[in-house]
């Protein structure tokens, strides 16, 4: 049994009672990792003996982000559509259809490539759990290969095969929800965790959105939702009725909206997903109406190549607290334990004996920094698994 010890440790982040605040900070700490698990969290003047030793130099050290909602495979770049958008102009380009085009037309290594570029770059970033959509293939061949390529880097896979109508199913949308439904969840399903849909106009609809979910549950996935991303829709109250861990996006709320959420008590997280906004010049959510009503929140990069490109969750923890009205702590909860809660985890999110030894040593004393210090590279080291990365 190899073990590592982390020691001198300013401010450790626990997410759990054991101690102070929401985060449960305890000071200087010292965690004991054994095979990849989380051992031993005490005070740093009675470490307990180790193989390797981590001085974190009085620095703070936090549990590894749970990025929960990532759309990491695809292939091509949408860099002139961002542009366009950002100068005010129109742009024709095709949007998710473009991204769906260059998908279908890509290798397997070239897909792979840019899985396991964006996922070493989240890792560099401390996120050491990520959530990994399929989506732009919409075939049964392009999303199954999706998903078997993202289960090569991550365990959270989710089948997004109702993304959007694809070109060829512009006319009959019903035949592709039969698709979804049928053959392509059939060669999806034993290479996802989770089922999601696009619930928005121009996407599913209520009536497909449940048909869609309903299948995916029946064949053993969970439920996961975009909604109410373009404005006020059927989609979270559909996803809480129904069960989901998370409604992402959750941009256009009304009272009933955050009713339903609060009367969740937690089991259907609202993932917010600020790099959207930021990158489509779009209302941000209004993540402080939420927390007051109790509803738990979780932070998400929705990495993609339209309208988010960021694998960076210290930067949507800093939109988050300028522009969403969070806390610093309320927002490193959201984009650690609240990610965890949105994938229905118990063992990443949180430094506890037992949990998997997800870490990050920042080059700062506290948490505070990552929204304090936006953009500034403050990541000095990561363990996944108990296992040291390459630095940064």
């Amino acid at each position: 049994m190899s073990s590592l010890l982390v020691d001198n440790i300013g401010e450790l982040v626990t997410n759990t009672g054991a101690g102070d605040g929401p985060l449960g900070i305890r000071r200087n700490a010292a965690v004991l990792v054994e095979d990849g698990l989380v051992a031993w969290v005490g005070p740093n003047r009675y470490p307990p003996p180790a193989d390797r030793r981590i001085d974190a130099e009085g620095a703070a050290v936090l549990p590894g982000f749970v990025d929960s909602h990532a759309h990491l495979v695809f292939a091509g770049d949408r860099a002139a559509e961002f542009a366009a958008r950002m100068a005010g102009e129109p742009y024709t380009g095709g949007g998710i259809r473009t991204t769906v085009g260059a998908t279908r037309a890509a290798t397997d290594d070239e897909l792979r490539a840019t899985v396991r570029r964006l996922h070493g770059e989240a890792l560099r970033q401390g996120t050491t759990t990520v959530e990994i959509k399929s989506g732009y293939g919409l075939t049964v061949p392009d999303e199954t290969r999706s998903l078997r390529l993202a289960a090569e880097v991550s365990e959270e896979t989710t089948f997004l095969g109702a993304h959007l109508v694809p070109a060829e199913y512009a006319d009959r949308p019903d035949d592709y929800v039969g698709l979804v439904c049928g053959p392509m969840l059939a060669a999806a399903a034993p290479h996802a965790r989770w089922i999601d849909v696009f619930c928005e106009r121009g996407a599913f609809d209520a009536d497909h959105t449940r048909a869609i979910l309903t299948c995916g549950q029946a064949a053993g996935l969970g439920a996961r939702l975009h909604a109410n991303q373009l404005g006020p829709g059927p989609g979270v109250q559909l996803g809480v009725e129904l069960g989901a861990a998370s409604v992402d996006h959750c941009t256009h709320l009304t009272d009933a909206d955050v009713d339903a959420l609060a009367g969740a008590g937690g089991a259907t997280v609202a993932t917010l997903l600020p790099g959207a906004e930021f990158s489509t010049r779009s209302p941000y959510p209004d993540a402080r109406r939420l927390l007051d009503a109790g509803v738990t929140v979780a932070l998400a990069t929705d990495c993609n190549p339209g309208s988010s490109y960021t694998s960076s969750m210290p930067f949507c923890i800093a939109l988050a607290v300028r522009e969403m009205r969070m806390s610093p702590t309320e927002a490193v909860w959201a984009a650690t334990a609240g990610g965890a809660a949105a994938l229905r985890r118990t063992d990443v999110g949180q430094l506890t004996p037992g949990a998997r030894a997800d870490l990050m040593i920042l080059d700062a004393p506290s948490h505070l920094h990552l929204a304090y210090r936006p953009g500034v590279p403050l990541i000095r080291q990561v363990l996944h698994n108990g296992v040291p990365q390459c630095r940064p």
